[in-house]
């Protein structure tokens, strides 16, 4: 009894002397080197990271290493990215070496055999550009490929889509005006009418962001605009989020047949989510509008939805088709690069960031799975289904990949 009353005793006591402070495991921070290098296609002149964004990033522990040039396209000097703390170097090695690299254009095949293995690499992935011995290359270098366009944020929103829809849209109206001008050869026609002169018309395919900014520029600038979707939902939240009233259908043939008859321009905004041919404005439809309007699809980079249109260019964008001035250009923010880039500059830098703050991408990848719907190839494993069917390669899934590693 009395050996057992000296234990408590002891137990008391000890319970009172220093312990070894335990502490819950966090997220180890991992720095990040960030390459930005310069873009191939001559046609593309933004650029992914902005200076003050590569500040950021600098500040917060990264490196960032830019190829001499890489935002001149942007009216970003070389002097503007040092400034900031970014690395200038005069050809790809170093920044091709980075763990992270970073670029808007898809990688060309010439491009993806410089990369360094086991890189992650973010881009613009345009399926309908794509090429097989690009994605192999990547495959062969067990690359990690991340596409702008199907990174989803907390919203599931696609931020980079919206933000490069907002541009089109506005760009899209303010092009229209310039080339029914006698500037352009076109019919010297004013987009917003005046006292004792009607307005021009503008017809808009799609309810979507694109077409929403094409609607609010072409209202602002006085014109008539009519907007046709396939969903009445979406048109009522559309007129809703302008504040005004402004004619909307669906599409009823005879209504739209109407419309492109005395259109002045036509918009095409669909946001079209596979590769299938289905044009919304078929050439029968385009042979029926008035000589010398405009036209430009804004969804060409996936096919389009208007069926005379061409993947073109943006240094060679025009064209006249059935007496109808037709633009086609797959990267249409590109003509305004210096805000596309601080827009998506504004989608990347946190991104980056938060990737560098996780410890790395794999972890994130397993608890964003925003950033994992982006993924088109994952260490070397294709994830992109559609790829796989375009290409006859084997794609599996994201998910079970990032269970397994």
């Amino acid at each position: 009894m009395q050996e057992r009353t000296k234990k408590d005793k002891y137990i008391s006591n000890a319970a009172f002397m220093p312990q070894e402070e335990l502490l819950e495991t966090g997220l180890k921070k991992k720095k990040v080197s960030i390459g930005i290098p310069c873009e191939s296609e001559e046609n593309e002149k933004r650029v992914a990271i902005t200076p003050e964004a590569a500040n950021i990033l600098v500040e917060a522990g990264n490196t960032v290493i830019v190829q001499e040039g890489s935002g001149l396209g942007a009216n970003f000097s070389d002097r503007d990215y040092s400034e900031n703390g970014a690395q200038i170097v005069k050809t790809t090695d170093e920044v091709f070496n980075c763990d992270l690299v970073i670029k808007v254009a898809p990688f060309s095949k010439d491009e993806a055999e410089k990369l360094q293995d086991r890189r992650t690499v973010l881009s613009f992935l345009k399926v309908l550009k794509q090429n097989k011995a690009t994605l192999t290359a990547m495959m062969k270098k067990n690359i990690t490929a991340i596409a702008f366009e199907s990174i989803r944020d907390s919203s599931n929103e696609l931020p980079v889509v919206e933000s490069m829809s907002e541009i089109s849209g506005i760009t899209a109206i303010l092009i229209a005006s310039e080339y029914l001008s006698n500037q352009h050869g076109g019919k010297g026609v004013m987009l917003g009418g005046i006292s004792g002169v009607t307005p021009a018309e503008v017809v808009i395919i799609g309810a979507g962001t694109a077409g929403e900014y094409a609607a609010r520029a072409a209202l602002g600038l006085g014109a008539e605009v009519m907007v046709f979707d396939n969903s009445v939902q979406r048109l009522r939240r559309f007129q809703s989020t302008l504040g005004q009233r402004l004619n909307t259908s669906v599409y009823h043939p005879q209504v739209l047949d109407k419309a492109l008859k005395s259109a002045d321009v036509l918009v095409g905004a669909i946001q079209i989510e596979d590769l299938r041919p289905w044009y919304h404005i078929t050439e029968d439809m385009v042979k029926k509008m008035k000589k010398g309007a405009f036209l430009i699809d804004l969804s060409i980079d996936r096919g389009g939805c208007i069926e005379t249109i061409e993947c073109r260019d943006l240094k060679d964008p025009v064209y006249e088709k059935h007496g109808v001035t037709h633009y086609s250009a797959w990267n249409l923010p590109s003509r305004v690069a210096r805000t596309a880039s601080i827009a998506l500059s504004n989608v990347f830098t946190p991104l980056i960031q938060d990737m560098a703050d996780r410890g790395g991408l794999d972890h994130m990848l397993k608890t964003n799975r925003g950033l994992s719907n982006g993924v088109y190839v994952y260490k070397g494993i294709l994830t992109n289904e559609t790829l796989g069917q375009k290409f006859n390669l084997l794609s599996k899934d994201i998910n079970l990949l990032l269970a397994a590693f």
